[in-house]
């Protein structure tokens, strides 16, 4: 039996939201993934150059550590990865999460999102971190995505 995992960051509860949807609708279990020092308002001002997340951004080898870790990834057959967009792809804290386990036979399928900006090459950055992993395409998904969209979405993927 195929067993899913919905991970996320989210920054404004956001991606957590639609996080949620998508494990009600695939009876995924939940994990978030939080940031060991939490980002404040002022961290994630992108206006300022000089703020936590426009300095990680700049940084591609920027890995922002994280307060908690999976027991046993290898139970998970795939696992939605969630995040905002920042800078047009995902935030340095997930390219923590990519390389901080084995994916080794697991579906990994990216999800995002934004007010408008795209997923970018977010797919691609995932599938060279994650040791083993297969990458799906992923998807941007809005804040008031419809739980019947998720559901054709989570379908056509799984």
């Amino acid at each position: 039996m195929s067993k899913t995992l919905v991970a996320y960051f989210s920054a404004s509860g956001v991606t957590k939201k639609v996080a949620e949807k998508i494990a009600g609708v695939t009876g995924a279990d939940l994990f978030e993934i939080v940031p060991e020092v939490p980002y404040t308002k002022a961290d994630l001002n992108w206006m300022n150059r000089k703020s936590r997340s426009s300095v990680e951004m700049k940084d591609r080898s920027s890995r922002p550590a994280i307060s908690s870790r999976i027991d046993d990834i290898s139970v998970y057959d795939r696992i939605f990865v969630g995040f905002p967009v920042w800078w047009y792809r995902e935030p340095s804290i997930i390219d923590t999460f990519m390389e901080s386990y084995d994916f080794s036979g697991i579906t990994v399928i990216p999800f995002c999102t934004s007010g408008s900006s795209g997923i970018g090459d977010s797919g691609r950055n995932m599938g060279e971190l994650a040791k083993g992993a297969a990458v799906k395409e992923g998807k941007r998904l809005s804040a008031r995505v419809k739980e019947a969209d998720i559901k054709s979405w989570t379908d056509s993927v799984i």
